[in-house]
């Protein structure tokens, strides 16, 4: 325990250290739509963690056979079935589209407008191309396969409300960015950032990597276990 001769130089001590780090200029250099993005993604993160620790917490808890994903999410294309063919193209459109949003983020901040709403439309476009394939295989899934949220025809029941909940939220997200980054490549073709900076590219992007790469865990955790 400190004594009372101590405690004036601890006191000189911690306002050295609280005046160091308020003047610290780079530790605080972030703007606000930034930080509270970070703040959103990290909420998001504990609600899809919760998400999938439950799927697979029910996974192996069941008694039932858990259907086999290689055959429910198999395409037959010239007579042969091709397992997780259409997941695969999925996956790969996400990470595309991780791509060209990073690019667009890079010609933003070098001011070139054009370039960055060009990378940003592709960037809506495959995403919007990943929803209209989830909405397939979802509707491959109820009337072909007889899923249901409540109920399952080809083993444990819990498949389907898992399946729906998990890849419906995900694909909540995805359409909520695909509207996002529409909006924002349409302002900045406006020039409407062109005084106040291009962040709010950066923002988007941060959203958009996110959601891919949950998908990356989905897809590990989904449809290859």
């Amino acid at each position: 325990m400190a004594s009372n001769e101590d405690k004036p130089m601890e006191d000189k001590a911690w306002q050295g250290v609280v005046k160091d780090w308020s003047e610290d200029k780079e530790t605080f250099n972030m703007p606000w739509g930034k930080l509270m993005m970070w703040f959103f993604l990290l909420s998001d993160t504990f609600i899809f963690s919760i998400f999938l620790t439950s799927y697979m917490n029910v996974r192996m808890s069941t008694t039932n056979d858990w259907p086999n994903v290689s055959e429910i999410f198999s395409l037959v294309i010239a007579g042969h079935h091709i397992p997780l063919i259409l997941i695969a193209i999925m996956t790969f459109i996400l990470i595309t589209s991780s791509g060209t949003m990073a690019m667009a983020v890079n010609f933003a901040y070098r001011g070139d407008r054009k370039k960055t709403v060009i990378l940003m439309v592709i960037t809506a476009l495959l995403g919007a191309s990943f929803v209209g394939m989830q909405a397939f295989e979802w509707t491959k899934l109820i009337v072909e396969e007889g899923i249901r949220p409540w109920g399952n025809p080809l083993g444990a029941s819990q498949f389907g409300a898992s399946f729906f909940m998990i890849t419906g939220f995900h694909g909540l997200h995805v359409t909520g960015g695909v509207i996002f980054i529409s909006v924002i490549a349409k302002r900045v073709h406006q020039g409407v950032y062109e005084k106040r900076g291009y962040s709010i590219v950066e923002i988007t992007g941060l959203y958009w990597h996110f959601v891919d790469l949950v998908w990356v865990f989905i897809f590990a955790l989904f449809y290859l276990w």
